[in-house]
């Protein structure tokens, strides 16, 4: 017992020494970062808070009151509510698709943590699901740019982390110069869930980016067909 002691002793001591003579890096720019954070106390500060928004469909509006839009919307709508942590600007929009086209795994840690911040005193769904990629997309990219977010956010939630519940069944084109319309048509019956177990009752969607939601409506359609009862979606960012 006391060697194993004495060896983690020596592996924190390791650890504070390595973070002295080697400090984080702002991912941004360069600079020294802060907190054990990756990111320096200026680029930190200019993260872009989403501000209140509508709880259905999380465009901004000062009161966090539903939008007309939503307040039309049947109240059986699939996806009951949707968080965003940040708004899609300067300098999200730079680290984002620094993590999803680039392979830039550094940044998808500081977006992870500044995500666990923010939803830590959120209600605890049963199981955290990040929206999936098609397989050929994957094949494609080599890596899921979400779930790169969702898995130290679930570690460090402590949510149950679902990858093997929803799937994306059809390759879609790709959303970025669709309309709403055609978004929404592109993604009709492109999820598919298993229900080789028994699905939990609250589940949280995760996304990286929400533009006008329509692959988190899709797959949130998806998993209340199947019957879950309750779906929200947390997004990392929101097209403002």
């Amino acid at each position: 017992m006391p060697i194993s002691v004495n060896r983690f002793r020596l592996a924190k001591v390791d650890a504070v020494l390595l973070s002295w003579l080697l400090p984080p890096r702002c991912v941004i720019c360069g600079a020294r970062g802060v907190r054990e954070c990756d990111l320096c106390a200026q680029c930190l500060a200019m993260l872009p808070p989403a501000r209140q928004a509508c709880p259905r469909c999380a465009r901004a509006r000062g009161d966090g009151a539903l939008c007309p839009a939503c307040r039309r919307i049947a109240p059986d709508f699939p996806l009951a509510r949707v968080q965003a942590v940040f708004a899609y600007a300067f300098p999200l929009d730079a680290l984002l698709p620094r993590l999803k086209f680039h392979a830039d795994f550094a940044a998808g840690r500081v977006l992870a943590a500044c995500m666990a911040a923010h939803f830590a005193a959120a209600p605890a769904p049963q199981a955290l699901l990040p929206v999936p990629l098609h397989s050929a997309r994957l094949r494609q990219r080599g890596y899921d740019q979400t779930l790169e977010l969702a898995r130290p956010l679930a570690r460090a939630l402590g949510l149950p982390l679902r990858t093997d519940l929803l799937h994306r069944r059809r390759a879609t084109a790709a959303q970025t110069r669709l309309d709403a319309d055609a978004r929404r048509r592109n993604l009709q019956g492109a999820f598919v869930v298993s229900a080789h177990a028994p699905l939990p009752q609250h589940v949280v969607l995760l996304d990286d980016v929400m533009t006008t939601g329509a692959t988190l409506h899709a797959a949130a359609a998806a998993l209340r067909a199947a019957g879950v009862m309750r779906v929200e979606a947390w997004v990392c960012a929101r097209v403002v």
